[in-house]
């Protein structure tokens, strides 16, 4: 039996350790993200050993009341664990994002003694039940919703959207293929999902260096390289510094300041565009490069900005210089935005009726 399963689960044990191995020796990311990635994978291991169980049951013809509970675990584990996906993989995913996949298991453990969602003839077949095909729907339903929302917190860059759509097919395999392979999927699905977890981890690894780590902005180091590329293409320079940020360190400590910080570069990149990409240039101070961009897209970009911080308990200064025909210089842009945008941030503070701190 161990033989067997070692045989089945090869690829799978082998990208688990090496998966393990990187997770253990990376410096580059939080611990959090690196212990949610190790409670990932794990649970794929584990699902890969139920899987084995519940087929190996079955093609002995025995167990047939375990073989149930192990495919109520099999049908609830999938949505827990791309709902583990998104909640490792995206910034500031809440817990409840796992209140429907919870709802999904209480339905496939009801069908143990109902057959409402799945259960097996006198035969040993599966036979769906009125809700047969909810498993599909809920990896369906938490499949798109990850992809959009990495998409929504990327830089737009080729280099962070194909691993995304990488990511896609690996989930959209698992709605398609099971209807073309049947049952034999389910015994590569957990290979599948770990494989596509371990190069979408690999090509996050190789982009690290051209990102914040705070953030997931780009950093200093990539706008250096951005404005050289092609410069005669930047169409505008947005700059964006936070208000207060200072208070809040001194007054709620810098875990709070960080926090700002990280909710203000999600309205940034929630209002970029595909052109528009975003720069953490320093502490509280934000660049956006925009190639081939109008003045309205650019405009559009800072009432978006505006719109979306105003949803939040912070507030930034903004902005920008337009050349249309390439005659400005980065340094020329830069100083007229910065010029705007230290403009807006002392009418901010004339507003408030006090001196204002440097921050």
């Amino acid at each position: 039996m161990i033989k067997d399963f070692i045989l089945q689960n090869w690829a799978t044990i082998l990208v688990v350790v090496a998966f393990a191995i990187l997770l253990k020796t990376t410096v580059f990311l939080e611990r959090k993200v690196i212990n949610r990635m190790f409670l990932l994978i794990t649970m794929i291991f584990v699902l890969s050993i139920i899987v084995f169980f519940e087929f190996y049951f079955g093609d002995q013809g025995t167990n047939k009341e375990l073989r149930v509970v192990l495919m109520a675990i099999r049908y609830s584990a999938t949505p827990f664990i791309i709902a583990m996906v998104m909640y490792t993989l995206v910034k500031k995913a809440p817990w409840y994002i796992f209140t429907p996949a919870m709802v999904f298991a209480i339905l496939n453990f009801i069908s143990i003694f109902t057959g409402i969602v799945f259960g097996l003839d006198e035969k040993g077949n599966l036979v769906r039940g009125a809700l047969g095909y909810l498993p599909y729907i809920a990896v369906g339903v938490y499949s798109f919703f990850l992809v959009f929302i990495l998409i929504k917190q990327s830089n737009k860059q080729a280099t962070e959207i194909i691993p995304i759509m990488f990511l896609c097919f690996a989930f959209a395999s698992g709605l398609v293929l099971p209807f073309v392979l049947g049952k034999n999927y389910s015994q590569i699905f957990c290979t599948t999902i770990v494989i596509a977890l371990f190069v979408y981890y690999v090509f996050s690894i190789l982009q690290i260096t051209k990102k914040d780590p705070l953030t997931g902005l780009l950093n200093r180091q990539a706008y250096y390289a951005t404005i050289e590329d092609n410069p005669k293409d930047i169409t505008a320079i947005v700059s964006i510094d936070m208000n207060g940020l200072k208070p809040i360190n001194d007054t709620k400590g810098h875990a709070e300041g960080d926090n700002a910080i990280v909710t203000l570069s999600l309205c940034f990149l929630r209002a970029a565009k595909a052109k528009q990409l975003v720069f953490r240039v320093g502490g509280d101070e934000f660049v956006v490069v925009c190639r081939r961009t109008s003045e309205d897209e650019v405009k559009l970009f800072v009432d978006l900005v505006q719109k979306y911080v105003s949803e939040t308990d912070y507030s930034c200064a903004i902005g920008y210089s337009y050349s249309s025909d390439g005659s400005k210089s980065i340094d020329e842009m830069l100083l007229e935005s910065d010029k705007m945008m230290y403009a807006q941030k002392a009418l901010h503070y004339a507003k408030l009726g006090v001196v204002r701190n440097h921050d």
